[in-house]
């Protein structure tokens, strides 16, 4: 998978936040090749309750701004921590909690996209 420096450091960050607080299922979506894609990768990962989901998009935050001087440009779904969206422009990151997860099923409706799952060591 080709990815410009950027955009690879950013997943690579993005990842080892979500790895730092032990996010599950983490999958890197490449929409490059969809036509009317939203933005060019999607980060999708599952957190197993609502403190865990937020703790995922803090880490996150912080992992980027400590090492990129960079952070969202806008996120949503801060209040129920269901869902929580994450847009860094280029990359979307998707925090989701396990049932939000497999009722939006972005895997499924994205299903075109190149999926790479994340082996995590925990």
């Amino acid at each position: 998978m080709a990815l410009t420096n950027d955009n690879n450091q950013l997943i690579t960050l993005i990842i080892e936040g979500i790895e730092n607080v032990k996010g599950d299922d983490i999958q890197l979506l490449d929409l490059r090749d969809i036509d009317n894609n939203v933005c060019d990768y999607f980060v999708l990962c599952t957190g197993s309750s609502n403190t865990q989901v937020d703790a995922i998009v803090n880490s996150v935050q912080k992992h980027v701004s400590k090492n990129l001087k960079d952070k969202p440009w806008h996120i949503e779904g801060h209040g129920n921590s269901q869902w929580v969206l994450m847009d860094y422009v280029n990359i979307v990151v998707h925090v989701f909690q396990h049932q939000a997860r497999e009722f939006y099923d972005l895997e499924g409706l994205w299903g075109d996209a190149k999926i790479t799952q994340i082996e995590t060591n925990y």
